[in-house]
């Protein structure tokens, strides 16, 4: 297997897995929810400006699980694609572009609203997509 296939399949398994994770404290446990319970309780029961049909609470995880939606399906096409269909990513810069644009806006967004850890693994998922798209251009042997 070729180093940017690998590398590629790395930087998906890093994106999937913190958007894993991030779905899965969405809907179970505590570690998404605001530390005052009063907060909790006001989300619970306040409704946006746009709509009365939701909560603010409602509506954030539905922000949360649809965000971590998107990481997964970008870790299983992007993995999908390096995996198996190596030379069609290779030829679309389309497709490499994308990949490319899509990462950095996760990363400009954990830089701007997250903590510490999905802004390093974001960092480390393009880092990796980055060195993907340099190798699978440099010549054998480099």
């Amino acid at each position: 297997m070729q180093a940017a296939t690998l590398l590629f399949i790395a930087s998906a398994t890093v994106i999937g897995t913190l958007g894993s994770i991030h779905g899965l404290y969405t809907f179970y446990g505590n570690k998404l929810h605001p530390r005052d319970a009063a907060t909790l309780q006001a989300m619970q029961h306040s409704h946006p400006v746009l709509t009365r049909e939701t909560t603010v609470w409602k509506a954030t995880l539905g922000f949360n699980a649809s965000h971590s939606l998107g990481a997964i399906l970008f870790a299983l096409v992007f993995g999908y694609l390096a995996g198996w269909h190596g030379p069609f990513l290779k030829e679309s810069l389309f497709l490499q572009g994308l990949g490319l644009a899509t990462l950095l806006v996760y990363w400009a967004l954990a830089r701007r609203y997250w903590f510490s850890i999905p802004r390093r693994g974001i960092a480390l998922t393009c880092a990796l997509y980055a060195l993907a798209l340099l190798s699978q251009w440099m010549p054998a042997g480099v």
